[in-house]
């Protein structure tokens, strides 16, 4: 095992990322939502859901915890295969970085699995889960940086101006 060897900040959608697998900001249903997640499951097809349903029937009755991932087939998208995470939902008053940070660090794993060397991130927790994109970049960025991974290529995909402002500053620090 290795450190990322490369990690890149684009504007961009994940859904149209060619590389081995796109994590997605999933919620604990793994059943789809809005953002990242109901882009990905619409792109992706009835392939992924249906899969996510077995997940939920064998391994995760109550859903997939915070901080943990697992996969799915890619279906429809470029990408070979999804690695679903669910992110903390932010709070002012309690520190949640480090279970952001385990989001990186468990789809890393995840990714590591598969067999896959290039992955593409979101900003986890930065949408509906309301985690400031200035708190969440430098978590992410540091988590991806200190993973003992096969990984070679880890390409953050961000949806807007601020978000890639918010992950160039903290790639570059």
């Amino acid at each position: 095992m290795r450190s990322v060897s490369r990690i890149s900040v684009v504007r961009g959608d994940l859904t149209e990322q060619e590389v081995d697998a796109v994590v997605n900001a999933a919620n604990s249903s793994l059943l789809g939502g809005g953002g990242v997640d109901g882009a990905i499951h619409r792109r992706g097809g009835p392939e992924i859901l249906a899969e996510c349903r077995r997940l939920r029937a064998e391994r995760f009755p109550d859903g997939l915890p915070p901080g943990e991932a697992v996969a799915t087939t890619g279906g429809r998208l470029p990408a070979r295969w999804v690695i679903h995470t669910v992110g903390p939902v932010y709070s002012a008053a309690i520190d949640r970085s480090e279970l952001l940070a385990s989001c990186h660090l468990a789809s890393l794993r995840v990714a590591d699995e598969l067999g896959a060397t290039s992955v593409a991130l979101p900003a986890i927790s930065c949408g509906i889960y309301g985690y400031p994109l200035g708190e969440a970049a430098p978590v992410a960025v540091a988590a991806v940086r200190s993973a003992s991974t096969r990984v070679a290529e880890v390409r953050f995909v961000l949806y807007s101006d601020d978000a890639l402002a918010a992950f160039a500053a903290a790639a570059a620090a």
